[in-house]
């Protein structure tokens, strides 16, 4: 496998997705074996779900943080929080690049470990097993800081990410499908400015415009990878 020296690149940016985070053991929300395919995100994660019941949609996140913690960053995730000055952009909501110890991580769909309140426009860190609390100081509930079916993406987040992605010398999409968008374009933009993009997904993916494709896991393909001393 061709080998990456970090050291001769200024702007690496890791895209990740579903399949980055299911090698710890977490559950994807699509495909086979997806949350979804068990639980209607109708009843559990809209904004009208939220404003029926909004206690019952808060328990079935709780119920999702702890399987969360029970699972944990994998080599893959490791390797890339040993490049500090690398951004890592993602899809996913799990926190388990913060976990592993990368700092500079945007959260394209927002995190499970953040409540915020619509009504005040107060956001709270909220990490651990349960939640510290239900409702905003202002009293209104708190709503998981993510992006629900029907939500429009965080314009600020997205805006910030395609910079970045646009500035990017070194640009690594991992375990994405490459079919939902914004996100699905991520790719082109990177190849479009002049970066070097690489793919590692063991499923052949939706998108293109990439100078090397690696048909392996993260956990393997990155420590191979990223060989570094």
């Amino acid at each position: 496998m061709k080998t990456i020296d970090p050291s001769s690149y200024q702007n690496i940016v890791f895209f990740t997705g579903a399949g980055m985070s299911a090698e710890s053991g977490v559950p994807t929300y699509r495909g086979k074996g997806g949350i979804w395919r068990q639980y209607d995100y109708e009843e559990y994660a809209c904004q009208s779900a939220f404003e029926r019941n909004p206690e019952k949609v808060l328990n079935f996140h709780d119920l999702r943080r702890r399987a969360v913690l029970d699972c944990h960053p994998h080599e893959g995730h490791q390797v890339i929080a040993r490049m500090p000055s690398a951004t890592v952009i993602t899809q996913n909501i799990d926190g388990m690049h913060q976990r592993a110890g990368s700092r500079n991580v945007i959260e394209l769909h927002g995190s499970l470990w953040r409540l915020r309140c619509d009504h005040c426009g107060t956001r709270k860190e909220d990490i651990g097993r349960e939640y510290e609390t239900l409702h905003c100081s202002c009293g209104r509930w708190l709503r998981p800081d993510i992006t629900w079916f029907g939500d429009m993406l965080d314009e600020s987040v997205t805006i910030r990410a395609m910079k970045l992605i646009a500035s990017s010398d070194l640009f690594i999409s991992i375990g994405t499908s490459g079919t939902v968008w914004p996100a699905a374009g991520y790719p082109a933009l990177a190849c479009d400015s002049g970066a070097f993009c690489i793919e590692i997904n063991p499923e052949p993916s939706g998108a293109t415009s990439f100078d090397l494709v690696i048909r392996n896991s993260a956990s393997v393909a990155l420590p191979e990878l990223f060989r570094m001393k």
